[in-house]
């Protein structure tokens, strides 16, 4: 039960605080077939801050992540159950559009996944798919948001070259650019950084850095020097619950729960 009173009194603080708040879920619960894997979760997320989400592998961090946009929709044989509230609208409703909801919380995956098109579709082919024609405008939001995902200046001169072409990084971030074209609210990322040398993955921080001032992000790593480098808050899962949810500093330094205190520094398991 300390799970439980930890999360929900972190909630609570928010709430005392009159944080504004971008999401926050309340007792999800998800199934794949008898296994849960995740296991009443309630947590509230800020917003324009980056909340880590950490753990071992297998322990529901990304199970959860996807539960956000309701990704885990896709997924045969799986039930999710609790509310997740955006905007006061419980969005794991069942009469939600979930396409239009995916608009406001985008998602980038671990491993880049741009198109097989030129880097300038890769942005612009999903804002014509949502009827947005005006080439004009498709330029704008094409340079604004590469500008943003740091990534323009790299590819101004090649924006009709395949996306296929550029580095690992560059694609990532071509990902990231391509998620905030459609101008959402939230940011989902799932170990964007995983497969990144580096140098990519420092540019890649540094590009959310910048970006939680336009959009909240909540990002999955199993690196803790990422965590502690770029988040604000940070989340400790194990086994399919948080056993800790608090400011990035104290979950480092001064964290209430031994197998936190294990866990961030090496000694878990």
């Amino acid at each position: 039960m300390v799970e439980n009173q930890v999360q929900d009194s972190h909630i609570i603080q928010l709430d005392k605080k009159e944080k504004k708040l971008a999401l926050y879920t309340e007792d999800i619960h998800v199934y794949y077939g008898q296994n849960e894997a995740i296991k009443g979760v309630s947590l509230a997320f800020e917003k324009n801050k980056i909340t880590s989400l950490i753990g071992p592998s297998g322990c529901g961090k990304s199970t959860y992540l996807r539960s956000l946009n309701r990704m885990n929709d896709e997924i045969a044989n799986t039930k999710i159950t609790g509310k997740i509230f955006y905007r006061d609208i419980d969005i794991n409703a069942p009469e939600i559009d979930v396409y239009e909801m995916r608009k406001n919380i985008g998602m980038v995956f671990q491993r880049p996944n741009p198109f097989s098109k030129s880097i300038y579709e890769n942005i612009a082919f999903p804002l014509k798919r949502h009827g947005l024609k005006d080439k004009a405008k498709l330029d704008e939001i094409v340079e604004t948001s590469l500008k943003q995902a740091a990534l323009w200046d790299q590819v101004k001169d090649d924006l009709h070259k395949s996306a296929l072409a550029l580095s690992g990084g560059q694609q990532q971030r071509l990902c990231i650019a391509r998620a905030i074209a459609m101008e959402p609210d939230i940011l989902l990322l799932d170990e964007p950084a995983s497969a990144l040398d580096p140098i990519s993955t420092s540019k890649v921080e540094e590009t959310l850095i910048n970006l939680k001032e336009k959009y909240t992000i909540i990002i999955v790593t199993h690196n803790m020097q990422q965590a502690a480098r770029i988040s604000d808050y940070t989340a400790f899962f194990y086994m399919g619950n948080v056993i800790e949810y608090d400011q990035t500093r104290k979950i480092f330094t001064r964290p209430k729960i031994q197998q936190t205190e294990d866990y961030v520094s090496g000694h878990f398991g």
